[in-house]
């Protein structure tokens, strides 16, 4: 998939990791002994994609210097965040194709992530937005409600017992087409869905936020081979 790029959004505060963010941006930290946007760069290895830019704000300093050696594109968003859809849309001019596939940097799997499923049902004449998804049950590091319902014919809608993994197709047309400068994907989201143009596909596997110092406790046992985060 070497014709594609990847978007890692890695520009948040990380304010719920408490201290651990008091001297280094939320993607650094440390998960297994990894920085956890390690964890997001391995579904780009594992699907051979070599275009990969990310954005930074809070400490962006440290971000850069990470990436410096690297082919690594990072864009430092100043004096503001963006936000998610306002960070994706400042970086079309370096992202490929018709076909954007974005990634949260905060998460960990339980097995390798193949793009090649999504990309089988990828259809944009029908779709917007494909979003990897998982039943609740098979999410750790999360609390509360799910995000998504998923319909037999594969729809998504607002609320239900699926959670949203932060990985997903979408179409660069949806991005262009938003004239602020500062939004989230949820804008883009909630249009294509008024129009039944957002899909899903669910994970088979298990995936933990890791957003809290308990998130990586589950994260670390996930990785060691306790499916349950336990």
């Amino acid at each position: 998939m070497n014709d594609l790029s990847l978007m890692i959004f890695a520009a948040g505060f990380g304010t719920r990791m408490g201290h651990l963010t008091e001297h280094r941006p939320k993607p650094l930290v440390p998960v297994a002994g990894r920085a956890l946007i390690e964890y997001a760069l391995d579904i780009a290895r594992a699907n051979d994609i070599a275009s990969v830019v990310t954005n930074a704000h809070y400490k962006h300093e440290q971000l850069a210097a990470y990436f410096a050696k690297t082919t690594i594109r990072v864009l430092v968003e100043q004096p503001d965040i963006l936000d998610t859809g306002g960070g994706c849309k400042a970086a079309l001019p370096f992202l490929k194709g018709d076909t954007l596939v974005t990634l949260n940097s905060d998460a960990v799997w339980s097995h390798p992530v193949n793009l090649e499923p999504m990309f089988e049902i990828w259809d944009p004449r029908i779709m917007d937005a494909l979003l990897l998804v998982l039943p609740q049950e098979r999410s750790l590091g999360r609390d509360g409600r799910g995000d998504f319902s998923l319909s037999e014919r594969g729809h998504l809608t607002r609320g239900g017992p699926f959670i949203y993994t932060g990985l997903q197709l979408i179409s660069r047309a949806c991005v262009e087409a938003i004239e602020l400068d500062k939004f989230s994907l949820n804008l883009i989201w909630d249009r294509a869905m008024s129009n039944k143009r957002v899909y899903g596909l669910s994970y088979p596997h298990f995936w933990c936020d890791v957003g809290t110092p308990e998130g990586i406790v589950q994260a670390e046992a996930l990785l060691s081979g306790n499916r349950d985060g336990s």
